[in-house]
């Protein structure tokens, strides 16, 4: 592992053991502080770092062929692991979120305060500008699907919950409602709208959103620290390790699959896109479960699990794919 690695790995738990001292102090207030600073992340840092990406994404550069050859096996593991978890939860009376929870912290990776320096120290600007075309739909589409799902579900619960009156209107009004008027979907589409319609980001905006999406990063690690502190990792290590099985084994072994046998990838392109799907579980997963208050302690454990093997697992992924 290259030392630029091995130091943002480094950074990130220190900043993560800050939260967590933090959140051991009385005076922050535990949970109740996290879920704040949590929200303070969902609600208005990402919709700007969202909104920016998405209206500045140069569409007709993206490299296509790469791009299906990652985001397809990482969808359709997503699908599977929410259609499972559904399968489980149906009929029960836990949260309607939980499936939709559980599949973002399996699926969704730690691409940037990660995956950014990992793809730059060990393949270079080609293997950055690769890594910086998944980064750029990476959220657009896993949190803009997963939003849809979870939305649904509460759609479907809170029509239940009604005897079951009108359950197909309500369910569809409900949907759309939340999920257009929703702190990821709604920067997306105005992104896109911003996008298509060729208009350029004023400077001083421009500004104002790079600064406020630069605060996504520091406030989620140090969430992550106070919600450690406040839920501990009992009770939460062997739903952890699934999760983190799910997110460091089985889709980097998805994406290559379909890198190299579907799609014919080889060499570096086949390389980074592998190394991004063996990422650790990224920081928007805490946003998503704590936005929808479920499974929180589970997400947690999860990030830091996943965080911690990733030392072992990365290089193992980086050892194979150098003997294809």
């Amino acid at each position: 592992m290259s030392s630029a690695v091995f130091l943002k790995l480094l950074a990130i738990f220190i900043v993560v053991t800050i939260g967590w001292l933090a959140g051991r102090a009385k005076f922050f207030g535990g949970g109740q502080t996290a879920r704040s600073l949590s929200n303070a992340a969902f609600y208005l840092f990402a919709p700007a770092l969202l909104f920016r990406t998405t209206a500045r994404i140069d569409f007709a550069a993206l490299p296509w062929t790469v791009i299906l050859a990652y985001f397809m096996p990482v969808v359709g593991l997503l699908l599977a692991l929410y259609g499972w978890r559904r399968t489980q939860t149906a009929g029960a009376k836990g949260a309607p979120a939980e499936p939709s929870v559980r599949a973002i912290t399996a699926t969704f990776g730690n691409t940037v305060q990660l995956g950014i320096p990992i793809a730059l120290a060990l393949f270079g600007e080609a293997g950055l500008s690769i890594h910086l075309a998944i980064v750029s739909l990476h959220a657009l589409i896993l949190l803009s699907l997963l939003t849809v799902l979870v939305e649904l579900d509460l759609a479907r619960a809170a029509s239940r919950a009604q005897g079951g009156r009108s359950r197909l209107s309500n369910t569809l009004k409900l949907t759309v409602r939340h999920t257009l008027i929703h702190p990821v979907v709604l920067p997306v589409l105005v992104g896109m709208g911003w996008n298509l319609a060729g208009l350029p980001i004023p400077p001083a905006a421009d500004e104002i959103l790079s600064m406020l999406g630069q605060a996504v990063v520091p406030v989620c690690l140090v969430a992550i620290g106070m919600s450690l502190a406040h839920y501990g990792l009992q009770g939460s290590l062997r739903a952890a390790a699934g999760l983190t099985a799910a997110k460091l084994v089985a889709q980097p072994a998805l994406v290559l699959a379909v890198g190299h046998f579907v799609f014919g990838l080889s060499g570096l392109p086949l390389t980074v896109i592998v190394m991004c799907a063996a990422l650790p579980s990224g920081t928007n997963a805490l946003m998503f479960s704590q936005r929808y208050g479920c499974q929180e302690a589970e997400t947690t454990a999860t990030l830091v699990l996943s965080t911690l093997a990733f030392v072992l697992t990365g290089p193992l992924w980086l050892a194979l794919l150098s003997r294809l």
